[in-house]
């Protein structure tokens, strides 16, 4: 299963993080949210990160034009949009060369349905609690809505994953992730990442394989 860390912005954090070689790690450009890196992090400081790590851009409403400016600035791989961003706007950064991760907030099975229309221009989707702030609510939603999702693309599980859900997640059979997001959960303040909590569950996750 895949491991994507999402919210950090301190250089020092960051760097401890990428020794643990997460599969991703994801950096938040929007500017409401406490964890974001702009006017806070150096892009150079992503340039030291592994390249096998898929480093992401995570975005809400922006135009591909600033999602472009910032992809080329902290050379980033993937984007991650979340907000209400159109099928045509996933197809034209996947055009770019960048991964594309779409996240969904399901409610009920209609928003499941959601997903349809963009099957083919996303690399993977990511199901996240309901929020008006985008994320970072430390709050699961019901994941047995997931079992209503019948869809070709990959998905990424989000929305207060903590330490103790390891065992569920090892045990998870109706539904199939093929990775976990972990942000505010793993935290010892907003975008700052408990290195030592981060390490034994990734240790735990992959042990699972």
């Amino acid at each position: 299963m895949l491991i994507k860390v999402c919210g950090m912005r301190d250089a020092a954090n960051i760097s401890r993080l990428s020794a643990l070689k997460p599969d991703y790690m994801g950096f938040i450009f929007y500017d409401k949210s406490p964890r974001s890196v702009l006017g806070h992090t150096d892009p150079l400081v992503l340039m030291d990160i592994p390249a096998e790590i898929v480093k992401t851009g995570v975005f809400v409403n922006s135009s591909a034009e600033e999602i472009k400016a910032m992809a080329k600035l902290y050379q980033l791989d993937a984007i991650q949009l979340h907000g209400s961003e159109s099928p045509g706007l996933c197809r034209d950064l996947k055009s770019e060369g960048l991964k594309v991760l779409k996240a969904f907030h399901p409610k009920s099975k209609e928003d499941i349905k959601a997903t349809e229309e963009y099957s083919g221009v996303c690399d993977y989707f990511l199901f996240d609690t309901p929020s008006k702030s985008h994320g970072g609510t430390g709050q699961k939603f019901d994941w047995r809505l997931l079992k209503s999702y019948k869809g070709s693309v990959p998905f990424f599980l989000s929305g207060g994953i903590e330490p103790g859900d390891l065992s569920i997640l090892q045990e998870l059979t109706e539904i199939k992730p093929a990775g976990v997001d972990i942000n505010s959960r793993f935290e010892s303040a907003p975008g700052v990442k408990d290195i030592e909590k981060i390490k034994k569950f990734i240790e735990g996750l992959r042990a699972d394989k």
